[in-house]
């Protein structure tokens, strides 16, 4: 694979989560969250991106999350759940990234924060427009962060993305 393929990654934090007493991994949406989710994926499906696979954290709120805003695309992605994306940090979330295929062009990582917030702060070396001043101010719930990195999947490491895009639901 050319050192100078373009990929993207795009990062969807988990709408807003509701706090019955569960197990914090089967946390459902909240009334907002179930309204959020599908906003988000209409953001998604107007971005212009073709998601290529979907990572997505086994807790409920992010697989709930997914099954709302995945039916505003007009193709659903090959989507993969993956346990090491709950409560992951920033280096784990990379490692899952060295992880995926170079057949994958973008891909959708469906996660929580603080690790999500994390790995855009640590991967985006540079920004487009203000996406990274409003990044900064916050990376609520319904969230999406849309970076691009040259090179594969394996050479992903801090500093590599450029944040083209970044969106939330109420900014």
């Amino acid at each position: 694979m050319s050192a100078d393929t373009l990929r993207r990654v795009v990062i969807l934090r988990h709408a807003k989560s509701d706090w019955p007493q569960v197990d914090d991994h089967e946390r459902p949406l909240a009334k907002r969250g179930r309204k959020d989710a599908p906003v988000a994926g209409r953001w998604l499906a107007g971005s212009g991106i073709t998601l290529d696979l979907a990572l997505c954290s086994t807790a409920a709120r992010c697989r709930e999350t997914w099954e709302l805003a995945a039916p505003e695309l007009s193709e659903r992605p090959r989507t993969s759940y993956e346990e090491r994306l709950y409560e992951a940090s920033p280096g784990e979330l990379i490692a899952v990234l060295n992880e995926v295929s170079d057949e994958v062009h973008d891909l959708l990582l469906i996660g929580h924060n603080p690790g999500a917030q994390g790995l855009v702060d640590i991967l985006a070396s540079e920004a487009e427009d203000d996406a990274l001043a409003r990044f900064h101010r916050g990376f609520p719930t319904s969230a999406i962060a849309v970076l691009t990195l040259n090179g594969s999947w394996q050479g992903v490491e801090p500093g590599v993305g450029r944040l083209v895009a970044f969106w939330a639901p109420h900014a």
